[in-house]
């Protein structure tokens, strides 16, 4: 039970990066640096919610 409340808050982090990356990107002055760093967080969330659902399973 632990293991799938860890990958719902992990799912729920992934989605919250994903809307400030659509957010900053909306603005026309857009940080590249920051978008570039929210999307290498946003990937490691990904394989690490992909490594959990595979032990789970």
């Amino acid at each position: 039970m632990a293991l799938e409340g860890h990958i719902n808050h992990l799912s729920n982090q992934h989605k919250k990066i994903e809307d400030i990356i659509e957010t900053e990107m909306a603005n026309p002055d857009w940080d590249e640096m920051r978008v570039a760093a929210l999307k290498k967080q946003k990937l490691r969330i990904k394989d690490e919610l992909e490594r959990l659902k595979a032990a789970v399973n």
